[in-house]
């Protein structure tokens, strides 16, 4: 990107705070102007991660949401603009958080009434790292065609009416974003139209002036005049006179001071804007459109005649490179502004104006095409390469294709937990439900029913325990004291048969994998210091298949270097372990239906003499 454009039509920025109708106002602009890709790249808002369902054109996107600036740039590192809706009581901290990111040159912040020592130290900051701020106090800012930030340009109708679906060649500058969009429609029916409109928004103190934009019009081959709307109060339009003295300022520029009324009242006025006070005859409109004049620039004598000013302007400037080479160009992108709406455009028009939202999100499977797609990998690549159902799992659970060890592993602990016996409450269950004559389906959901914190459900739960206690570096010891001091049973931790001298196997053949195959193990060997800490008060307090499922599975996470440590919170959080078991005992559960149905057992009735018939008692 060349220094004077801020905005391509491959530039991607960050919203900060989700607000719908902008976001979608600058997807719309996106659509209609042709951009390849969505000009938002991703959405920031605190405390607040997962996607937002939005429209392109017809189509809905997701864009993915981040809890801070940090994780958001960390994920896209290319995007370099990122667009601030905060409010004016969190826009100097996300700001001056966003500066301190080096991969993010302009901010744009729409909030008014940030205090001017904040405001000053976040410009302090962005001229020594060398970076753009546009506001505080604007609507933002657009290149006509390319890129359009937030509600700059108002609504489709004006954009449409402006023509800022094409470039023109006009640059604008304004202190006012509402002057802004109203003289897009004022310079597209003047001229070939707009390439790039900038509100620098109404503070007495903003980020970059309107000179700072001028100047980068000055470098741009694309723009051959300049419009320049300035107000009462401030030296802003001093500063573009010196520079025009200067000969830094070479094209044409057309410039009006708004505020000719301020000579009327006999005391200090202040117009809407903060910066817009005058307060000596050198503030005054007047006086400003008077010594612009004289440094050579051009004024209309009025407001009124800002539009003809502009095309007269525009139309010199024209004849004068009649004879260029690039003539007949420049006078067919002069009969555009009195073109007709494209065809293309009013199709896309009335697309946008048909879409409709739909009710469901998936981002695992796509059907649509002759064969599934799991996570874009089609059903005969995953035969073509013998996948096992671990790969499979990876892509539709966890949508990436993981390492073999990984894989392995998931199959493992299926085999390992696909069934323990009639006894326990699951298969317990079916197979009640499956002698009442109950169908398959309902006798397994009877099954899968009962899992939960004390069934299949210790190992999500054993998950988070050592996550969290390894994370805070706390020892065995130290843990298990906190648990008992909490009165928490350690969930992965015990066992009712099994023992120090009758060790489960499921166990010792989860280690013995995980020495062979598993690169870190660390929560493995914390899991295991725990159980001697544990061991040293009963014996069958020894590390059960559930915790060791538990610790090898946030070993296999941290593993395989594809998960980010939030991407790992979530998956504990969310109870894949839990899945899991689930997915694993499925098996158990329907091979001892099968077997009900098979034998042709009858109606299940528990035995009177295993029950204890107890009175009831106020002691009970």
């Amino acid at each position: 990107m060349n220094k004077y454009e801020l905005f391509t039509k491959s530039t991607q920025a960050f919203f900060y705070n989700l607000k719908q109708v902008p976001i979608q106002r600058m997807l719309d602009f996106d659509f209609i102007s042709k951009r390849k890709i969505p000009s938002i790249a991703a959405i920031i808002h605190p405390g607040r991660k997962g996607f937002h369902k939005t429209f392109f054109g017809n189509k809905e996107i997701l864009i993915p949401i981040y809890s801070t600036i940090e994780d958001a740039v960390d994920k896209h590192k290319h995007v370099d603009n990122l667009i601030n809706f905060a409010s004016f009581r969190s826009a100097y901290d996300s700001t001056k958080k966003a500066l301190g990111q080096e991969s993010i040159n302009t901010i744009t912040i729409v909030a008014e009434g940030i205090p001017e020592r904040e405001s000053k130290e976040l410009f302090a900051i962005a001229k020594e790292k060398g970076k753009m701020i546009i506001g505080p106090a604007t609507v933002g800012a657009l290149v006509a065609g390319t890129f359009r930030i937030g509600h700059a340009g108002g609504d489709l109708d004006n954009i449409i009416e402006s023509k800022l679906y094409r470039p023109g060649s006009v640059g604008l500058v304004s202190k006012s974003g509402g002057m802004m969009n109203e003289f897009f429609n004022i310079i597209a029916r003047a001229t070939t139209g707009i390439y790039e409109g900038v509100a620098i928004g109404g503070d007495a103190y903003p980020g970059s002036t309107l000179l700072d934009h001028i100047l980068r019009y000055e470098k741009n081959p694309k723009i051959s005049m300049v419009v320049a709307l300035g107000e009462v109060g401030g030296e802003m339009e001093y500063e573009i006179i010196e520079a025009k003295k200067l000969g830094k300022i070479t094209k044409p520029i057309v410039m009006w001071v708004s505020g000719t009324c301020s000579d009327i009242f006999p005391w200090q006025v202040q117009f809407g804007h903060a910066g817009a006070k005058v307060s000596s005859d050198r503030d005054t409109a007047q006086a400003k459109n008077q010594k612009l004049r004289e440094a050579g620039i051009i004024v209309p004598n009025s407001f009124e005649e800002f539009e003809s000013t502009i095309a007269q302007t525009f139309k010199k400037m024209e004849d004068n490179s009649i004879n260029s080479v690039n003539s007949e160009q420049k006078l067919q992108e002069l009969n555009m502004s009195k073109q007709k709406l494209p065809d293309e455009i009013s199709i896309d028009l009335q697309s946008i104006n048909k879409r409709t939202s739909t009710s469901v999100v998936s981002t695992i499977c796509d059907e649509r095409g002759e064969e599934p797609l799991y996570s874009g990998i089609s059903l005969s690549e995953l035969v073509k390469k013998n996948k096992g159902l671990g790969s499979i799992i990876g892509l539709l659970w966890f949508k990436k294709e993981l390492p073999t060890f990984f894989t392995e592993f998931l199959e493992l602990s299926m085999i390992l937990t696909a069934d323990h016996g009639p006894a326990v409450s699951g298969a317990h269950n079916a197979i009640v439900a499956a002698r009442a004559g109950k169908d398959i389906i309902s006798s397994l959901a009877s099954g899968l029913l009962t899992i939960g914190p004390r069934f299949g459900g210790a190992t999500d739960a054993a998950c988070r325990y050592f996550k969290e206690a390894h994370g805070k570096k706390q020892d065995a010891y130290s843990f298990v004291q906190s648990m008992k001091e909490k009165g928490i049973r350690i969930p992965g931790i015990g066992h009712r048969i099994k023992s120090k001298q009758n060790p489960d196997k499921r166990v010792e053949i989860l280690i013995e994998f995980a020495r062979k195959n598993i690169p870190s193990q660390t929560y493995l060997n914390y899991a295991l210091e725990v159980e001697k800490t544990t061991l040293q008060k009963a014996d069958s307090l020894i590390l059960n298949v559930d915790g060791c499922l538990a610790a090898l599975f946030l070993d296999v996470l941290h593993s395989s270097n594809q998960l980010s440590a939030e991407e790992i919170s979530q998956i504990i959080y969310i109870g894949y372990m839990n899945g899991l078991f689930a997915l694993a005992r499925s098996i158990g559960i329907i091979g001892h239906v099968l077997d009900q149905k098979r034998l042709g057992e009858g109606l299940y009735r528990h035995d009177t003499n295993d029950i204890l018939y107890v009175k009831e008692t106020n002691n009970l």
